[in-house]
């Protein structure tokens, strides 16, 4: 794992799998994210080291912290899908390009694409 991109997309899929079913495992992760079991075991120990998972060698686990910030990752996915879709996106390629523009979005541009939803008093 070799950048804060990646870490976050690791957080968002453990996130959004811990919500489908009660335990959450490396294979789990791999298949979501298409990517090797290897690929998820380094991840983890990175996330690990940063206090955002625990592992009993089976499950994986969002310490608090962890599910802070996968929460604010996924939040922020949501945003920008949602004010993408405001434009004229199509879904699908709403949230592609949000998965790439939630890590690199300024915090002001954020603010500002939230205030634009909450203007416009939409549901999207």
């Amino acid at each position: 794992m070799n950048s804060n991109q990646s870490g976050e997309d690791y957080l968002e899929t453990i996130l959004l799998l811990s919500g489908k079913q009660d335990e959450v495992h490396r294979i789990d992760v791999a298949r979501a994210a298409g990517v090797s079991q290897p690929a998820v075991q380094k991840a983890v120990k990175l996330l690990i080291s940063r206090g955002y998972v625990t592992t009993d060698g089976m499950h994986i686990r969002l310490t608090e912290s962890g599910r802070r910030y996968a929460e604010s990752v996924y939040e922020r996915h949501c945003t920008i899908s949602a004010f993408l879709r405001l434009l004229g996106v199509p879904e699908a390629v709403a949230d592609g390009d949000a998965c790439e523009m939630e890590h690199i979005v300024s915090p002001e541009t954020y603010s500002a694409m939230r205030d634009f939803i909450a203007g416009k008093g939409k549901n999207v």
